[in-house]
């Protein structure tokens, strides 16, 4: 039994030592989890570029002049007995592609491969459009002031955004020199917004008889260089090229809630340079 024992401490010893010769393995270093990381890029600080777009403008004109027909025609004999402000006046959707250019710039603060920042991204461009519709009854019974009418009713709207601005949060992460990201944010136009209403009423004695038209009534909305607000979302990815300079690609969605419902989609492709 001794001699067993005594053989038994003695190979524990010998394995110990045996042991603290052997160099670590990788796996006990931790060289495994430290390969994992997917950034090479320093994403940290400023940076401003440059970025040019392409898209579309989509405006939903639909009841943009209803309420100024019925204040027009308020106290009028056409509004209380035909209705004039009620009418379908067909004032629908509109959509126009159009391009555009600006800057942005913004700030990155980087953990590991996450990348969370605030950005200033301006686009200047002509994006919008317009509408019209016209519509002319004529009173089957003459009204109450003895008189048949014959009244044209004609709508006009339109919505030119010269200047967007978003303020953006940004959630991305870092892959090798790829940095892919989604952003959302308020978002800020310049825009002029025209709404024109008018009604032309003639009336005449008998139904099939000569009608003498009356004084042409109409009213007109301009607003120029009116600030419209709206919210901003998307997503895009920057590519580092060499040092600080890297490539963006991006899409934007931006809606804007005003006299006119606008929501404008763009794809765009910029330059910039971290610092």
């Amino acid at each position: 039994m001794r001699r067993l024992l005594l053989a038994a401490a003695m190979l524990g010893t010998v394995s110990a030592a045996h042991a603290a010769d052997m160099p670590d393995l990788p796996i006990l270093r931790g060289s495994f989890t430290d390969g994992l990381s997917k950034s090479n890029v320093n994403w940290q600080g400023s940076y401003i570029g440059v970025q040019g777009g392409y898209g579309s403008s989509d405006e939903n004109f639909r009841g943009s002049t209803s309420n100024m027909m019925a204040a027009l025609l308020a106290d009028t004999l056409i509004e209380s007995e035909m209705g004039v402000s009620q009418w379908n006046l067909g004032l629908g959707k509109a959509s126009q592609r159009t391009s555009g250019y600006g800057a942005f710039v913004g700030y990155n603060a980087q953990w590991d491969d996450v990348v969370l920042g605030l950005e200033f991204s301006y686009l200047h461009g002509k994006f919008g459009g317009s509408a019209s519709a016209s519509e002319r009854r004529v009173s089957a019974l003459a009204l109450s002031d003895n008189n048949f009418h014959d009244v044209t009713a004609t709508s006009t709207s339109s919505i030119n955004i010269s200047d967007m601005a978003t303020f953006r949060g940004r959630a991305a992460y870092a892959w090798g020199c790829f940095l892919p990201y989604m952003f959302a944010g308020l978002a800020l136009g310049n825009a002029d917004i025209i709404r024109t209403v008018s009604a032309q009423d003639r009336i005449s004695a008998t139904q099939l008889g000569t009608y003498t038209p009356l004084a042409l009534l109409s009213s007109t909305d301009a607003q120029h260089n009116h600030l419209i607000y709206g919210y901003s979302a998307g997503l895009g990815v920057d590519v580092n090229l060499v040092g600080g300079l890297f490539f963006r690609g991006e899409y934007e969605y931006i809606r804007f809630s005003s006299a006119v419902d606008t929501s404008i989609n763009t794809v765009r492709a910029g330059l910039g340079y971290k610092f």
